[in-house]
């Protein structure tokens, strides 16, 4: 989830002594550029991999699904084991994960086992929730209390280098740029088709070896260095019982939330997931072009649209602009599905720049007013990002059932779903 912001935990950290956090703060940013450097290279593995494994669609979007389906599993455990071992335990166990999966890339690509890949993706992404789960709560203690906010958003903006810088060099690592038709593979000899098959899914190797090395480089960096402690405060708030009421499910604006993070997760997810065989489809653009493009045009818009909108909230209520910014997506899919050429792919480009606020919005908007309720409604509202895990499968079924660019009229429901959350779902139960 490139620039999402997991829901911070109350944590003090212990100030025996005086010292200088930046390289602790050093670190601990490097993990928010590490889980978007993932999240943001599988829109070239889903093209990439299509090839290598001759898959459809429909099965190169598992690639998504692996990665949430693992946050979506492996949410409560982590935060057990990092209630009970402590946050740097858990950042030292989350980045052993992520290399160990990192690694199996190796021996997957010379096997050419799609499953393979899945279940290396699959560990990677369960380091990647660990590592989630304990970057805020770090990063709220690296300093004083005042800047807090400051260090987050400091540390969110790597975030945004990963997505922007993922794709590019996805572009120039990863895909080799060779892309024959069926007629072409067809006939191709038995040895020549497997040569080409064995070439494209071994350019995987080497990048992820070398991120696995990174990956692993920083653990170390982590058993070695002196980190503060951090502990949950328990909350002796008088709303810290409200959650005994009712049941949660009461906060009927909190259910409309989870929808609509559902339905917004999935469609982030899918704009990006086929935009390289949306541009090859439907203005000839190669995938290697085509990735460049995702990584200097969508990724950096979606960087630039976090900050510009939260600059435009101080004057424009969230839910107005959350509706602004959905309705405006709904209709740049709509031109991209009834459009051919550049302005096709123009427009689905522009669609990260008004997504880059809806995480955010639709999170706080869920979360208010919730009291007591407030821990266990975020974690509602983040076990529905497996609504990334969804959706990217069922545009591949239309796809290979239609096109690809008809397969973006899920996007375009999900959008919509996200104006109905920005004009209606967002006050359902005000008169409770």
């Amino acid at each position: 989830m490139a620039g999402a912001a997991m829901p911070t935990s109350t944590v003090k950290a212990n100030t025996d002594t005086k010292k200088s956090y930046l390289f602790p703060f050093i670190l601990v940013t490097s993990l928010f550029f590490l889980w978007a450097l993932i999240h943001n290279m599988s829109p070239i593995l889903i093209p990439h991999l299509k090839k290598a494994c001759q898959l459809s669609d429909m099965q190169s979007a598992f690639i998504d699904s692996a990665v949430f389906a693992a946050y979506f599993l492996m949410a409560l455990p982590a935060g057990a084991v990092m209630k009970k071992f402590g946050y740097k335990a858990g950042i030292i166990l989350g980045l052993s994960l992520y290399a160990l999966g990192a690694f199996l890339f190796i021996p997957a690509a010379s096997t050419r086992e799609y499953s393979f890949f899945l279940g290396a993706l699959f560990i990677i992404a369960t380091g990647l929730t660990f590592l989630e789960t304990a970057a805020n709560p770090y990063v709220s203690v690296l300093g004083s209390p005042e800047t807090a906010t400051t260090r987050l958003n400091l540390a969110q903006s790597f975030n945004g280098v990963g997505a922007m810088i993922a794709p590019i060099l996805g572009a120039k690592f990863i895909l080799s740029g060779t892309e024959l038709s069926k007629a072409q593979l067809t006939a191709m000899s038995p040895d020549a088709l497997q040569h080409y098959l064995v070439g494209e899914a071994s350019t995987v190797k080497m990048p992820y070896l070398i991120i696995g090395i990174i990956v692993l480089l920083i653990a170390v960096l982590f058993v070695i260095t002196k980190m503060p402690e951090v502990t949950e405060q328990e909350d002796t708030s008088i709303d810290a019982t409200a959650g005994e009421k009712g049941s949660i499910f009461r906060h009927r604006h909190l259910i409309a939330a989870v929808v609509a993070m559902f339905f917004y997760i999935g469609g982030q997810v899918g704009v990006n997931a086929f935009f390289i065989r949306f541009a090859k489809y439907t203005a000839g653009i190669g995938e290697k072009e085509a990735a460049v493009l995702l990584g200097s045009v969508a990724g950096l818009g979606f960087m630039v649209g976090r900050f510009f909108g939260t600059f435009l909230m101080r004057t424009i209520k969230p839910q107005i602009l959350l509706t602004l910014y959905g309705a405006i997506n709904v209709g740049l899919i709509l031109i991209a599905m009834t459009t051919k050429g550049q302005v096709a792919v123009w427009t689905v480009l522009a669609v990260p720049f008004f997504m880059s606020i809806m995480f955010p919005t639709i999170f706080s908007l869920g979360i208010k007013g919730l009291g007591g309720d407030t821990k266990f409604g975020s974690s509602l509202i983040i076990m529905s990002i497996v609504g990334g895990a969804v959706f990217p499968p069922l545009m591949g079924l239309i796809s290979d059932n239609s096109n690809i660019q008809m397969a973006y009229i899920l996007p375009l429901i999900c959008f919509a779903v996200v104006v109905w959350f920005g004009t209606k779902g967002y006050k359902l139960d005000k008169a409770h």
